[in-house]
C-alpha cells in the first residue's frame, strides 16, 4: 500500500508500479504470519491494483489498434 509520507505517493500509478505492489501483497498473503486484521484491506487494495492494470492494458490495446489502423491508410 502506498505510504502517505512517500513523496512518490502523489505520482500517477504506473502499470509496473501496480505490478510491483501486487507482488508485494501476494508475498504478504503467502506468509504464514499474515495479519488477519489487515487481510481484507490487502485484498481490497489488490483488487484496485488489478482493475488499474486491466484499464492500462485496455488503453494500450486501443492505442495500438489506432496506430496500426493509421499505418494501413
Amino acid at each position: 500500500m502506498t505510504d502517505a509520507l512517500d513523496p512518490a505517493a502523489d505520482a500517477p500509478l504506473t502499470y509496473a508500479g501496480a505490478l510491483r505492489e501486487l507482488e508485494q501483497i501476494l508475498a504478504q498473503l503467502e506468509r504464514d504470519d499474515v495479519d488477519v486484521d489487515h487481510l481484507a484491506q490487502r485484498v481490497q487494495r489488490a483488487a484496485v491494483l488489478i482493475a488499474h492494470c486491466r484499464e492500462r492494458i485496455s488503453a494500450a490495446e486501443v492505442e495500438i489498434e489506432r496506430v496500426v489502423a493509421d499505418l494501413d491508410q
